[in-house]
């Protein structure tokens, strides 16, 4: 049996190490395909490269060796054509490969907005989620005192941390009236502004780019926002969020099913026999009464590779979304978010605590019966999974009070002191 797997990001290399476990070599031929890398490397730490704290090769959280110790056999190149009636892909030097299952797990590329002069621009713009990239900003710093973020999510504030680290002058463009409303009630997000401003970022609420200034040499010199401001810069980062790798997949020989991602059943099938997808690039179809479901986050790619690699070698799998987390930091402020804290049903209250004079806060979001259903969790480190247990057991408000302790790690300078937090109740 012939595995060819179509991206080596998470979600294709835990389907191609999933596999391995279960399968020896005799049993089943595995194939890794990439034209961005040879190796699998964590995108979430492209920052501590850009900023000299790891080294290219600390990007990989395997081993070269292994890949050969398992039998994986890893081809670079671009896949151009997938024909589902042969079973075979073609890539864009020629070469075919046969499969007896294959599985898509192309990732997400950067979204760009087609803003005034960007037809002139041939350098001095940059986006921020790949090795290309990483080689991009590094090319282009040594030549830039002057830089403009636009987009207001992680992978926006991670540039402008790097960008502030290599001793440029940034402004952030940021069009919501708060740090990131998709994931922030109006405190904690005015918070993170703070918080930002006082690394020496000039971050700008509710203003966005409008128009880009090229050289005579094409390259990025200012740019013009809505607000009718010219901000000089040589260098552009666009984080205005991500697309499904998709657009390559409408013109192959056998197109699969596709809506704004390639169109999975719970079982990470798509529309073609013996194809399935997983990660970024997929749209899971739930009941009909339900939009598809589009997960574009580090922590549901590994889930739906490992899920999607047993499909493939013949379990039942029925897909049912976790509970919702994620962790990550605004310069060297912590984050943990368990559970629903935005999209919230009708009654739902909030606990909201904060340390006065510190960016530190809890968000703790229970129903009217006092059940507990959401956390955000702001300026210490939090143990998720204790956090996801009490949500799946009901947990009510007092007793989760009582025990919120045990779900906090140790930190460098000691836990916090949860009781000397300024707090209320709040309807949502």
């Amino acid at each position: 049996m012939h595995y060819v797997i179509v991206g080596n990001g998470v979600a294709g290399t835990r389907a191609a190490l999933t596999i391995r476990q279960r399968h020896p070599p005799d049993r089943a031929r595995i194939t890794l395909i990439s034209d961005e890398s040879p190796y699998f490397f964590s995108r979430t730490a492209l920052m501590y490269a850009y900023m000299d704290r790891l080294s290219r090769r600390d990007l990989e959280p395997y081993e070269r060796q292994v890949y050969d110790r398992q039998h994986i056999d890893r081809v670079q190149g671009r896949v151009v054509d997938l024909n589902g009636t042969s079973r075979t892909l073609t890539l864009k030097d020629g070469r075919t490969l046969d499969y007896d299952r294959c599985l898509l797990a192309v990732g997400a590329s950067p979204r760009m907005v087609d803003f005034g002069g960007l037809d002139q621009v041939n350098d001095g713009l940059v986006t921020f989620v790949s090795l290309q990239d990483l080689d991009d900003c590094e090319r282009l710093t040594w030549s830039t005192d002057q830089a403009v973020v636009v987009g207001g999510g992680l992978i926006g504030v991670e540039l402008a941390e790097c960008l502030v680290h290599h001793g440029l002058d940034v402004t952030f463009l940021v069009r919501e009236p708060y740090y990131w409303p998709a994931a922030f009630a109006e405190p904690e997000g005015q918070m993170i502004s703070e918080h930002i401003r006082s690394h020496g970022v000039d971050l700008r609420h509710e203003e966005e780019l409008t128009h880009i200034d090229v050289d005579d040499n094409g390259r990025v010199c200012a740019v013009e926002t809505n607000q009718d401001e010219r901000i000089d810069c040589q260098m552009l980062g666009m984080a205005i969020g991500v697309v499904p790798n998709i657009n390559w997949l409408r013109d192959v020989t056998t197109p699969p099913a596709i809506g704004g991602a390639l169109r999975v059943d719970r079982s990470f099938q798509t529309s073609l026999a013996n194809v399935w997808g997983a990660g970024d690039c997929v749209e899971i179809e739930l009941e009909k009464s339900h939009p598809p479901l589009h997960e574009p986050i580090w922590y549901a790619a590994r889930l739906h590779g490992q899920l999607a690699a047993r499909a493939m070698m013949g379990d039942e799998i029925h897909y049912e979304p976790p509970i919702f987390y994620n962790s990550s930091k605004f310069f060297d402020v912590e984050y943990t978010t368990v559970g629903d804290v935005q999209d919230v049903p009708e009654g739902a209250q909030s606990l909201f605590r904060r340390m006065p004079g510190k960016p530190i806060s809890q968000r703790i979001v229970f129903d009217e019966q006092q059940r507990v259903f959401g956390f955000s969790m702001l300026g210490s480190r939090w143990d998720h999974t204790i956090l996801t247990r009490w949500i799946e057991e009901r947990r009510r408000l007092d007793f989760v009070r009582q025990h919120l302790h045990r779900a906090q790690f140790d930190v460098e300078f000691g836990r916090i002191d949860l009781d000397a937090m300024d707090e209320e109740v709040r309807t949502l």
